[in-house]
């Protein structure tokens, strides 16, 4: 079960007009394309995709991409709020999987994995689901190792005996340290592996609480705990083939703005701390059909491309590129100079455009000599308090789905 209802209101504007999963990311990818690669990578292929919010681009997505070999019975589907327990959406994950027990009785699964939807990462769940039949744990946990001076973001597991949860703290401002590393701790990652029994029979109680908030993370896992029936997976423990010194246990919440621009600038440096090209576990995705990119000089000033992705379709004439990626569609005409970019689909860069620290996103209309990211005082003067774009407390300048610029 993948849970993909979230609104994502920390990536606006990207996701004004769609749900956080369906964001485009890496050129031709959307969010939701990495846990779905790492399930069916992992032979994992029934696999439901609880909706909610913006659903629709998503929903497409799904339908486009995601047809596996039903002779099989292979599946993956999006599963809309469906209002199976009364007139009413979803009021937290704990909510939305109990609202669709009926798909337990469908599949009457001994174990169920519920896995996040918006992360960035390469795992083999086989690994975990090991661990979890070994320990005979009732839930486990997968973490990653984090700073503790970053724990406060996260919800961090305190580890007992072996692999035992002894404690699990929501966004701890003095977090425990390791034994093996004092100066990190151990960060949930949102992937949960459940016995469907308990799985059920947590959920049902959770729903009758009416005190609860009914959160995964907040409610359901704690209770798990309380009872010495969680265990937690150490994600840098997983090894998947193909993955690099570099790359090995990468894993991004790009729930902000500045997250997922920096996990872009990880895809584009000289040894990226997220590899794309690892083929032997592939991050799937449909394939959309685009003329090759092209590379041209303008008057006989030639283009220059460094540490850049580009996608099929894009065109730069006569221009400076560095640190960007530049997604299907994009055109980039002459003298440009862009640098620390996420331009996505079908973006147009006028001709003597400058950009630095930009997001902009499909069908933005950069007119020629605009300056973005130059003069930081201009940048706050124009998109500040417009709708649609956002200037970051970084200073990263976001401007949303075809929004006209402001002179």
């Amino acid at each position: 079960m993948v849970l993909a209802g979230g609104e994502g209101k920390r990536l606006a504007p990207l996701t004004r007009d769609r749900a956080k999963p369906a964001v485009p990311f890496g050129g031709h990818y959307r969010l939701i394309d990495f846990v779905l690669s790492n399930l069916v990578n992992g032979g994992f292929r029934r696999i439901v995709v609880l909706t909610q919010y913006k659903s629709h681009s998503l929903d497409v997505h799904l339908s486009r991409t995601w047809t596996l070999a039903h002779l099989l019975g292979n599946y993956v589907v999006g599963v809309p709020a469906q209002m199976r327990r009364g007139p009413r959406w979803y009021s937290g994950s704990a909510d939305a999987i109990f609202q669709n027990l009926n798909l337990f009785d469908d599949e009457r699964p001994t174990h169920v994995m519920v896995f996040g939807a918006d992360h960035i990462y390469r795992m083999d769940p086989r690994q975990m689901l090991e661990q979890h039949l070994d320990t005979g744990a009732g839930l486990t946990v997968a973490a990653i190792r984090v700073p503790r001076s970053e724990a406060d973001q996260f919800g961090v597991i305190d580890v007992g005996a072996g692999t035992t949860i002894a404690r699990f703290l929501e966004k701890p401002s003095d977090p425990p340290g390791l034994p093996d590393d004092p100066d990190r701790t151990l960060a949930s990652m949102g992937n949960y592996l459940f016995d469907a029994d308990l799985l059920r029979e947590l959920v049902t109680r959770d729903a009758a609480t009416e005190s609860s908030r009914h959160d995964m993370g907040g409610d359901i896992v704690p209770s798990v705990v309380a009872a010495g029936d969680a265990h937690v997976y150490d994600f840098s423990l997983n090894e998947v083939p193909g993955e690099s010194a570099t790359d090995r246990a990468y894993w991004r919440d790009v729930g902000t703005l500045q997250s997922y621009f920096d996990a872009h600038m990880d895809l584009v440096a000289p040894e990226p701390e997220f590899n794309l090209y690892n083929y032997a576990w592939p991050i799937h995705t449909s394939g959309r059909l685009y003329p090759p990119m092209k590379v041209t000089e303008h008057h006989l000033e030639p283009s220059s491309l460094s540490n850049t992705m580009v996608c099929s379709g894009a065109i730069i004439s006569g221009s400076s590129v560095n640190q960007a990626l530049l997604s299907p569609g994009v055109r980039v005409h002459e003298r440009c100079e862009i640098e620390r970019a996420v331009l996505l689909d079908g973006v147009e860069v006028g001709a003597g455009a400058e950009l630095r620290n930009v997001i902009l996103d499909k069908g933005v209309r950069v007119p020629p000599g605009y300056q973005i990211g130059v003069d930081p005082a201009l940048d706050r003067e124009r998109f500040a308090d417009r709708k649609g774009c956002i200037v970051t407390d970084e200073g990263l300048v976001v401007v949303g789905k075809g929004e006209q610029l402001p002179d």
